[in-house]
């Protein structure tokens, strides 16, 4: 059984894309893991409010895959597209080194290909 990761694709108002730079210097989109009795929604606004400190509403289902985070250890990650529901102000948390707005098309190097095709995918630039 591999442990699931459900992340958000959050656009800023002016439509790039807001990622997180994590401890292994990548690049991710923001959110977590499931806890016992939410559901992938629930999950996704609470993660992104703790790790941002924003509100957002989860929309519809962008992705899904397996992701070797480092050899031999995978994780099943699960991607939802999400709308600001109150003002953008982002404020990392302490589980991210800093938070980062990228354009669509000029996302950064150090963002594994999962989390780019499933921003693709919301952006509506196909896979």
């Amino acid at each position: 059984m591999y442990p699931v990761s459900i992340k958000g694709v959050v656009q800023a108002p002016d439509g790039r894309i807001v990622l997180l730079e994590n401890e292994r210097n990548e690049w991710e989109l923001p959110g977590g893991r499931i806890e016992d009795g939410e559901t992938p929604q629930q999950c996704l606004a609470r993660e992104i409010d703790e790790e941002l400190n924003l509100q957002v509403e989860v929309g519809a289902l962008v992705d899904a895959w397996m992701f070797e985070v480092i050899p031999g250890k995978r994780v099943f990650i699960v991607a939802y597209r999400c709308t600001l529901a109150g003002v953008f102000t982002p404020q990392v948390s302490h589980e991210h080194k800093r938070v980062g707005l990228f354009a669509p098309e000029a996302l950064p190097e150090n963002l594994p290909e999962g989390y780019r095709l499933a921003i693709r995918a919301c952006s509506g630039s196909g896979r």
